[in-house]
């Protein structure tokens, strides 16, 4: 799932948020997030939601599905 990780990293960017802010969103510590980013921990599923409805983007495109954002 590394796509899921490198997306995730450049969505946050693109729209201008901090880890911490993402780490907020979800309830989780900055450092929980930052596993998300380095691939090495996957959101559940209620927190994938979360994160792609915030990024405005689909879920399939978040995990790689597709390249349709």
């Amino acid at each position: 799932m590394e796509v899921f990780s490198v997306r995730l990293r450049e969505m946050r960017l693109k729209k201008g948020f901090r880890q911490k802010d993402m780490a907020d969103l979800l309830g989780i510590t900055p450092r929980a997030y930052q596993y998300y980013e380095e691939g090495k921990r996957y959101p559940d599923f209620c927190g994938l939601l979360l994160l792609a409805e915030h990024l405005n983007v689909s879920i399939d495109y978040l995990v790689g599905r597709t390249d349709d954002k």
